[in-house]
């Protein structure tokens, strides 16, 4: 049984997350969803692996966080912080969940905001899994113009700008997507995201990409990518497991051979079925 609750109160925006409590003493998984931080919502984590976690003997918190451009990277990650802050500090008062046994799964956006997460001890989880996402926000994948993208009917800016309200949101429908498409179209995602310069900004946007400050404390980290992904290349997740083998954290990379971005979705097919049997031997060693 879901149960939707409000983890932080701001005067311009109520900050939610969704609990599926599982059982006394049971491990939880604190789900960070995808949409680029500009579109998306806790509502995302598909029924079907909600179920799958339930029966692996886990709880989960899906939560929301402030979305961009009207909110910008530093704000999201403190939502994130507070996030975990309330699985940890309030919802014990209501769930019988362990929040000491907390993992963080996250898909594009949301496994790179796990990724930083990891780097953060204040909020470091006992173990992270990256659906397709990625450490890096220095590479030319993200700040240059994707190939992909724009091969898309162009957004201009007017409709880009059009596709967002005026209001600080945390659910963010797919309307928004085009303003998504926009940024990945004109190479201008880091700024409309993070609110920071590549130039005069560039030690700040260094402190964002977890890539370059993993430590042999990372927490043990699985990475699980398509070798087609269109969207967050396949690299980003290869890059991020050599890393952390170089430091000695214990890690695992699963290739998903053909598959593209968000191929979860097809959670039937033996190759993810496969891939979820692996996430779930992991967490439960790790957590």
């Amino acid at each position: 049984m879901k149960e939707t609750r409000i983890y932080k109160d701001l005067d311009d925006c109520l900050i939610k997350a969704d609990v599926y409590n599982h059982g006394t003493g049971t491990p939880v998984l604190v789900y960070l969803h995808s949409g680029g931080f500009i579109f998306g919502s806790r509502s995302w984590l598909p029924t079907q692996q909600i179920e799958w976690y339930k029966k692996a003997g886990f709880s989960i918190v899906s939560i929301d966080y402030r979305l961009a451009p009207n909110t910008k990277l530093p704000e999201i990650v403190q939502d994130v912080k507070d996030a975990i802050y309330w699985v940890r500090q309030q919802a014990v008062q209501h769930y019988d969940f362990d929040p000491n046994r907390m993992a963080l799964v996250g898909s594009s956006a949301g496994g790179y905001m796990s990724l930083l997460a990891g780097t953060m001890e204040e909020i470091k989880p006992k173990a992270i899994v990256s659906f397709y996402g990625y450490g890096d926000l220095l590479g030319d994948w993200i700040m240059k113009p994707s190939r992909y993208y724009c091969q898309k009917q162009r957004i201009t800016t007017a409709k880009a700008q059009s596709a967002i309200e005026k209001d600080v949101v945390s659910e963010g429908s797919w309307d928004r997507y085009d303003y998504y498409i926009y940024c990945r179209q004109t190479g201008r995602w880091v700024e409309e995201v993070t609110g920071l310069d590549r130039v005069k900004d560039l030690e700040a946007l260094q402190s964002f990409s977890p890539v370059l400050h993993l430590t042999k404390d990372y927490p043990p980290t699985m990475l699980l990518h398509g070798n087609c992904d269109t969207d967050v290349p396949y690299e980003q997740s290869v890059m991020m497991y050599e890393k952390l083998q170089q430091v000695g954290v214990t890690s695992e990379l699963i290739t998903i051979d053909g598959g593209d971005h968000v191929f979860d979705q097809n959670f039937y097919c033996p190759a993810v079925q496969d891939a979820f049997q692996k996430v779930n031997a992991f967490l439960r060693h790790f957590v």
